[in-house]
């Protein structure tokens, strides 16, 4: 099949993060198994969805893994211009919810998969499809944790991310979570039989700010910008009327890191601070919405110098947004991203990709395949 006639197929599911992903994932399982490939699908624990693992070649060797995720932010800007669950063409450019982020690599990797089947591998080339990436890398742990039983340690492992099929060595890590705050409700006339959430969750944002402060100071690693670690409040609601004690207040934080930070330090004081509240008879709650690993590959490492020999061009040291990789290095494999797309085209109305960089890409995994036959 062609990369575009695989590529309407995947955009045709649609696997929002959170919702069930059965139908994409048969249909991926399908279409590897008439090629030969061993393949595995690993239930989370939510019950409706899946990981994918598929593997073409000896899989007692050490071999290199592409990574990308099946599922797709929601699909609701008003803007689309067309079905974003139907992939259209205009011109070079396709269009469809999840074209750069990131079924095009997904689309690329399975049409290169029978000529790279085709090949005397002397090591594998592995598949790992995640679901809910969006929702904070929360699929491909569970994936992580099954590696060791169904193949050798690959040697790397190529997250494929929209980059512009540049190789990027590093990004950071990432910690989020919503914080509510409940306290009592009354007449704003006698605030002293009250308990109000909005001042009470004001000390939590001036802790918050004076985290993200203190973070400006360092450490610091130049190939981010900014070259520190962050911290902000993203989101607030509370409150009914101005003549009301607010019984309620719900805030969204998320912290960034640079590599060598553990993300959830950086929320830590925040955190503490939130649990002191209960001393004056607050009830609160602190659910985590996601957390991952900065990544940092060393420009020396063997799959920097695969990448740029694949690819022609120098990696670039860092970028701003997050993905799996930072997990796969967690687990002592080496990753680094390299995709089809762009990241700005991502999470907007008329998303898309261009037939050429699909091209570009499957080239690359092709020409892959042939250094797994050395």
């Amino acid at each position: 099949m062609k990369t575009e006639e695989i590529l309407a197929r995947l955009v045709a599911f649609p696997s929002v993060v959170g919702t069930a992903n059965h139908d994409i994932v048969e249909w991926i399982r399908t279409y590897l198994t008439e090629f030969g490939a061993k393949v595995t699908v690993l239930p989370g624990p939510e019950g409706d969805r899946s990981n994918l693992f598929a593997s073409i070649g000896p899989v007692d060797r050490p071999g290199i893994m592409l990574s990308g995720h099946m599922d797709v932010v929601p699909a609701n800007e008003p803007t689309w211009t067309s079905d974003p669950f139907t992939l259209r063409r205009e011109d070079e450019r396709l269009y469809g919810r999840g074209t750069s982020d990131m079924k095009g690599f997904l689309a690329c990797a399975l049409a290169a998969l029978p000529a790279i089947a085709s090949l005397p591998l002397s090591r594998p080339l592995h598949l790992a499809f995640s679901y809910d990436e969006e929702a904070g890398c929360r699929g491909v742990p569970h994936l992580i944790t099954r590696l060791a039983d169904l193949c050798a340690k690959p040697e790397g492992c190529i997250v494929g991310e929209p980059s512009g099929m540049r190789a990027i060595r590093a990004h950071k890590g990432k910690a989020a979570a919503r914080i509510e705050i409940v306290g009592r409700s009354g007449h704003s006339s006698r605030p002293d039989l009250g308990l109000n959430a909005i001042h009470a969750m004001a000390e939590i944002v001036a802790e918050a700010v004076r985290s993200a402060e203190a973070l400006a100071e360092g450490p610091f690693d130049g190939n981010f910008e900014p070259p520190y670690s962050s911290l902000q409040v993203g989101t607030i609601a509370g409150g009914q009327a101005v003549n009301i004690i607010p019984d309620r207040c719900t805030i969204e934080l998320e912290a960034r890191a640079v590599a060598g930070v553990d993300p959830a330090r950086l929320v830590a004081a925040v955190e503490a601070k939130l649990e002191s509240l209960a001393d004056r008879g607050f009830k609160t709650r602190w659910d985590s919405l996601s957390t991952y690993p900065s990544l940092s590959l060393n420009e020396d490492a063997p799959l920097a110098a695969l990448l740029r020999d694949l690819t022609g061009q120098e990696p670039l040291p860092a970028v701003s947004y997050g993905t799996e990789a930072g997990l796969y290095q967690a687990a002592g494999i080496d990753a680094i991203i390299c995709g089809p797309g762009d990241i700005a085209r991502a999470h907007r109305a008329d998303e898309y990709i261009e037939i050429g960089e699909l091209a570009v890409c499957r080239t690359m995994i092709e020409a892959l395949g042939q250094r797994l036959c050395a």
